[in-house]
């Protein structure tokens, strides 16, 4: 078993296509679409597969689009913990319009998860051994309670695993009420957290210790957009830029930072390293169409990058 254990509780089948323009009540010639495996933690898998690690994805899948996603992950050589459900796995479409370069997003609800489906998994969860990281990462579909990361959190606990959440809203609060290891919260999220309406760059320390010494979270990374990202944790501050570069989408941007950052850690890399490494790999991702993520050739060069001017 893998020592780095992914998982996704919403994934999705991601089409990406093009058009030559999007107009009302034409039929739209659109380019042969793209399918990728995607959701938050699927895509943190994939991304560590392209940076040359490896660690296993456990999900929910059910339905002919169930198995056509797993096929998806299977010619990507991603290890797949499969949970069956009833009902059909998502499925979402991108279309960038040719005439002005923008691209719509068209995201669909995810399937309801049934109380036995929910048992499975943490039935399947339970027989995991030797895993050193787990990252959940992603929404939650209809039928799983905000609880449920409270309740993941309890279990990787008690099988020493460290626990890194990328969610928002009511299920992040409920995790680091719980206490994980790492959660990457951008601005509006580290200030919910908090309980405040808004935030500028010099509270971003001090709210982030404020959940630290609650023991809500051991490590947090901020992530700021194209500003950048800031690291803290009960003795360290470390700060990076983004380097600039041509942005084509942030589709993933967010989870191929998280798997840099996970990879490094893994690694033994020191917080400015595993920082400069993670803003790499989300910053290679944006440099690529629709639903693509990072090439590790972009990554190594923007990781060399930072450690000389981040």
């Amino acid at each position: 078993m893998h020592k780095i254990i992914t998982i996704t509780l919403n994934p999705s089948i991601d089409k990406s296509t093009r058009v030559k323009a999007i107009m009302p009540e034409k039929k739209l010639r659109c380019e042969p679409p793209k399918f990728e495996p995607g959701g938050g933690g699927v895509n943190v898998s994939r991304a560590i597969k392209k940076l040359g690690g490896h660690s296993s994805a456990i999900y929910f899948a059910g339905g002919y689009s169930g198995e056509f996603f797993r096929s998806l992950l299977d010619l990507e050589n991603i290890s797949s913990i499969v949970v069956p459900i009833q009902e059909y796995t998502r499925e979402n479409m991108i279309v960038v319009d040719e005439s002005n370069n923008f691209q719509y997003r068209f995201g669909m609800p995810g399937p309801h998860v049934s109380e036995h489906e929910i048992e499975r998994f943490f039935d399947l969860f339970n027989e995991i051994e030797g895993a050193e990281y787990v990252i959940a990462s992603g929404s939650l579909p209809m039928g799983i309670k905000d609880s449920f990361f409270g309740r993941l959190a309890h279990l990787c606990h008690n099988k020493h695993a460290k626990l890194i959440v990328d969610t928002s809203g009511e299920p992040l609060r409920k995790a680091i009420n719980e206490g994980v290891y790492m959660i990457k919260p951008n601005l509006g999220e580290l200030s919910m957290l908090n309980g405040v309406d808004g935030l500028n760059d010099n509270d971003i320390v001090d709210a982030a210790r404020n959940i630290i010494k609650r023991n809500g979270a051991e490590v947090i990374v901020v992530s700021m957009g194209p500003a950048g990202a800031v690291l803290v944790t009960a003795n360290e501050v470390i700060n990076s830029i983004a380097p600039t570069v041509h942005k084509k989408s942030t589709v993933g941007a967010g989870d191929t930072m998280l798997a840099g950052i996970v990879l490094a850690l893994s690694q033994g890399l020191n917080w400015k390293e595993i920082l400069h490494y993670g803003i790499a790999a989300g910053t290679a991702t944006t440099m690529n169409e629709g639903t693509e993520l990072c090439k590790k050739d972009d990554v190594e060069r923007l990781f060399a990058y930072l450690k000389k001017y981040g």
